[in-house]
């Protein structure tokens, strides 16, 4: 079942267009991540899924509930950490797990009291007296301690300290094991390869990729180095951009599959191959600058 849906979803501030034409489908039990610089669209897809913002066109659906027409119905299957979270100062982790119990109607104390120790935060003290990671993590409690079937978080890591961060990288995991499709936004390249199944690049308000992290890796460039037994004549295949060239030894990029590159070099005399690792940084900043304009289902 697809729990998130979109048709041709946008929203337009006058004459700019914030989103534009989303059409994307997340599969029940996802880790998916929403990619892209500030002022891609990211927080509006969020904000647009979970009905606190009117799209200007299109529909979205939550959990099979229309996001708009049916948003109460919608929200009551999510947990939400927004980008710009505000909460009030006198709530702490204690009284802010009770609110949200009376809301929810349902125990979440020794749930929220987990998170609460996990992600190493005073149960007491008030937001007021919260620095921002400390408020942050508060944030991820009330989202997380009534376990949503859906998790949607804007920026979940961008106030935490690394350990911290490796520790809601865990949570998450766990709770993707556990069947909760967790839908967020990231602008870091490293939380989102180091959590993600699947990601939609965002750039100035339209989907540039929407592929598995598997496939992306595929599609990176790769810093790859060849020793031939004897001079190589001749120009590289397309696949090769060179930076250094002598006879027997040729460095640069890869620009293309590795199983291209391996066919090829079964029929020359190679001596050696090195292959590095998948730049992923390289594509994605690809894709932000407009340099490739494929779109995957």
């Amino acid at each position: 079942m697809d729990l998130v849906v979109t048709e041709q979803l946008a929203k337009c501030y006058g004459a700019r267009a914030a989103l534009a034409g989303l059409d994307l489908r997340i599969p029940e039990g996802s880790l998916f991540g929403f990619l892209g610089p500030n002022g891609a669209g990211k927080s509006t897809t969020l904000r647009l899924l979970l009905g606190l913002l009117r799209p200007s066109a299109g529909r979205a659906w939550l959990c099979g509930f229309d996001a708009w027409r049916e948003g109460r119905q919608a929200r009551a299957e999510v947990g939400y950490l927004p980008g710009e979270l505000r909460l009030p100062g006198w709530m702490s982790a204690a009284s802010g797990l009770a609110l949200v119990e009376r809301v929810r109607k349902r125990a979440l104390a020794r749930a929220g009291l987990q998170l609460v120790e996990r992600l190493r935060l005073d149960p007491r003290v008030p937001a007021r007296q919260m620095s921002s990671g400390m408020r942050q993590k508060l944030g991820l409690v009330l989202a997380l301690a009534h376990e949503p079937r859906l998790l949607v978080l804007d920026e979940p890591s961008s106030a935490l300290d690394p350990l911290v961060q490796l520790e809601l990288q865990a949570i998450l995991r766990e709770r993707s094991r556990a069947g909760t499709t967790i839908v967020f936004s990231s602008h870091s390249l490293a939380e989102v390869d180091g959590l993600c199944e699947r990601v939609a690049i965002l750039r100035e308000g339209r989907l540039v990729a929407h592929e598995s992290l598997a496939t992306l890796r595929a599609l990176a460039p790769r810093h790859v180095v060849l020793r031939f037994e004897r001079a190589r004549v001749g120009e590289p295949p397309a696949f090769l951009e060179l930076e250094t060239r002598t006879p027997t030894l040729w460095r640069g990029t890869l620009c293309g599959p590795v199983q291209e590159l391996l066919r090829w070099a079964a029929a020359e005399s190679i001596a050696d191959l090195s292959l590095g690792e998948a730049d992923l940084e390289s594509l994605f900043h690809r894709h932000y600058r407009g340099e490739s304009n494929s779109v995957s289902a």
